[in-house]
């Protein structure tokens, strides 16, 4: 379990890049992956209360943006608030 400084430190980064405000880029997509695949690989407790069609849905949007980071340049131009809101469903019940 990571100590709660840098978890909270890693929510707060999440939530600035889900903003509107923030000026999404590729590493900001690439960080949020990796955050997702930690949460996995600590069996983060928040994702034992999700039923098992949102976690279904956590991982279609996961796929969805690693698939598009592999098929997309940098730019992302018109796509970026749909990429932000896949970002969203990929790391929901993960947000507080």
């Amino acid at each position: 379990m990571q100590p709660a400084p840098f978890a909270n430190q890693a929510e707060q980064r999440l939530e600035r890049i889900l903003s509107q405000n923030h000026t999404l880029c590729k590493e900001d997509v690439i960080w949020v992956l990796d955050f997702v695949k930690k949460k996995i690989a600590e069996h983060d407790p928040r994702l034992t209360d999700l039923s098992q069609p949102r976690l279904l849905k956590n991982f279609h949007y996961f796929a969805e943006v690693a698939m598009f980071i592999i098929h997309r340049r940098s730019s992302y131009g018109e796509e970026t608030e749909r990429l932000r809101a896949w970002l969203a469903e990929a790391t929901f019940g993960l947000r507080q």
